[in-house]
């Protein structure tokens, strides 16, 4: 045996290597479990003790497990029997005018401040609604010492139930969203959080201001880095901005499909596993289809036209779109939410950047009527200044853009693409010359267009395909397509694309094809710039880029 091979580790070695890591793993888990089954044996010792000789016992305790079964038995439990005929007040309905009236209200406890014995303060939050509620020791609303105690052992984020009277305090508060209190007379936790949890969502809360702000009175407050927050996306989410990211997201997804319902477009559904790559290149997730080589879809680009094909005439559809591409930007995701459309075209393809202008001006608009409370709780972590957009969007060519980054002194390839930093520049001269943050670059270059774009009439070296722009970012692209089979063929080739993978797609249109075009846009990515975040990440609820695939 050669010296090399003596240091080569075995396959037994390795093996041993292997399981005695495994064992290690093994061990911790179970040490993590012991400290939890812990954590929960002495919040349970300790409740129940609390509960001993209290005449108001029944006011306030652990809600049972057969009561959470939902149980039809009205005196299955203490809790089953306080809520018995009550009705549950959502936290950010509650408002003066209820003053004197006794409500059920759910939440999560934000913060516990124990004052003394016979006195505490626990902020409930609900979807990024905050209220205080008071707990006071009191014989007439039969609130007992205990009850205070058990308040004060409850943990944050666990769930409560709390009964109580709404009252007006008597200055205002700073620390709640809701200006009105909640005077305690029964409590119930529905679900206890432990005691230490991987970060604090009132830590991930804050604004940068306000971290700087608490360095310079020198208690300084933690800072949740985003790996952190990703790895631990469940807490996260429960921001108050976070709340109002993903309800954006929400609205700008019913506000697309609102509009183009509206113009007669119909919905679709496009499969997700494809024989060829949609789009060209390298950027594909391959994977074996029942012994095939198989890929996930890059866009539904191939589909939706072939849809249009069938006679469908204007499509839509909101689904995911993957991408493996290995870009550590701020603005790339490997899978992320597609907005598609493509429609037939009557004359020209200004008619797809009509409906572009018409959709977007929509949804804007939509966002900044319908979401103010949502907009504004994300101002208030990550303050940014109101998208400016013109009733009538702005379109340039792309000749025109590049004519004017070289009178700003930036050099571009008239034949080529905008890089991100060109981009960003253009958007600076377009919002100092009309005011606007939001426009159309149109007639790209055929070269940097994918195969399926037709050329332009007048000059076969640029394109009849766009991009917009929001705030110096791309978000859309689109374009006419080809939809003569011979040219398709062709200009395949030309990209690599091995034709007999997309044969079912060329065929389409080999039946009889109307002129037609459409674009795809980010869901993600516009929310991301409507609200000027500075990383895409922020608006994907669980994100996969090339180095996260869990949770």
């Amino acid at each position: 045996m050669s010296s090399s091979e003596s240091q080569m580790p075995s396959e037994e070695s390795g093996e041993k290597i292997s399981k005695k890591a495994a064992k290690k793993e093994a061990a911790k888990l179970e040490k993590l479990r012991r400290r939890q089954e812990h954590e929960e044996a002495t919040q349970k010792t300790a409740s129940m003790s609390l509960e001993e000789n209290d005449e108001f016992s029944s006011n306030y305790g652990d809600v049972t497990l057969n009561e959470l079964q939902s149980t039809e038995d009205p005196k299955a439990g203490k809790w089953r029997e306080a809520i018995e005929g009550k009705k549950w007040i959502d936290v950010s309905d509650l408002v003066e005018e209820m003053a004197e009236s006794e409500v059920l209200i759910r939440g999560r406890v934000h913060t516990n401040r124990p004052v003394s014995g016979k006195l505490g303060f626990v902020i409930l939050r609900a979807s990024g609604s905050t209220v205080q509620c008071v707990v006071s020791q009191s014989e007439q609303n039969k609130v007992g010492a205990n009850m205070v105690k058990y308040l004060k052992q409850l943990s944050r984020e666990s769930f409560v139930d709390v009964i109580g009277v709404v009252v007006l305090p008597k200055e205002p508060l700073t620390g709640t969203t809701q200006q009105v209190e909640i005077q305690v007379r029964k409590v119930y936790c529905v679900n206890k959080a432990l005691a230490k949890l991987p970060l604090s969502v009132e830590d991930a809360a804050r604004s940068e201001a306000d971290i700087e702000k608490s360095l310079q009175s020198g208690t300084p407050a933690a800072r949740v880095n985003q790996d952190t927050r990703l790895n631990h996306r469940v807490l996260d989410i429960r921001t108050p901005a976070n709340q109002a990211i993903f309800r954006i997201q929400c609205q700008t997804e019913n506000a697309f499909r609102e509009k183009l319902l509206e113009k007669s477009f119909v919905g679709i559904h496009t499969p997700k596993l494809m024989a060829g790559s949609s789009e060209g290149g390298s950027a594909v997730f391959r994977l074996e289809y029942k012994g095939q080589p198989a890929c996930l879809a890059q866009s539904p680009q191939l589909h939706k036209q072939m849809a249009i094909c069938g006679d469908l005439r204007r499509v839509f559809e909101i689904g995911p779109v993957f991408r493996a591409e290995d870009s550590f930007t701020h603005r790339h995701l490997c899978e992320f939410v597609g907005l598609d459309v493509e429609m037939e075209i009557q004359k020209h393809y200004s008619e797809i950047m009509d409906l572009v202008d018409e959709l977007f001006v929509f949804i804007f608009t939509s966002l900044n009527e319908k979401c103010k409370k949502e907009l504004e709780a994300v101002a208030k972590q990550y303050p940014f200044e109101p998208l400016k957009f013109l009733p009538k969007t702005l379109r340039l060519t792309f000749e025109e853009g590049v004519q004017m980054l070289k009178e700003a002194g930036v050099e571009i390839d008239p034949l080529g693409d905008l890089n991100t930093e060109s981009e960003r520049k253009l958007g600076q001269l377009v919002l100092e010359k009309y005011n606007t943050e939001f426009y159309i670059l149109h007639r790209y270059p055929k070269a940097v267009r994918p195969f399926y774009t037709m050329t332009c009439a007048d000059n076969p070296l640029y394109s009849n395909s766009f991009d917009v722009f929001i705030r110096g970012e791309e978000i859309i692209s689109g374009a006419q397509r080809v939809h003569i089979p011979e040219v398709l063929e062709q200009r395949a080739g030309e990209y690599g694309i091995d034709v007999k993978t997309i044969s079912t797609y060329i065929d389409s249109f080999r039946y009889g094809a109307p002129p037609h075009g459409g674009f795809g846009v980010g869901l993600e990515r516009v929310v991301m710039l409507f609200c000027a975040l500075n990383n895409i990440r922020k608006t994907s609820l669980f994100p996969r880029d090339p180095q996260r695939l869990a949770p």
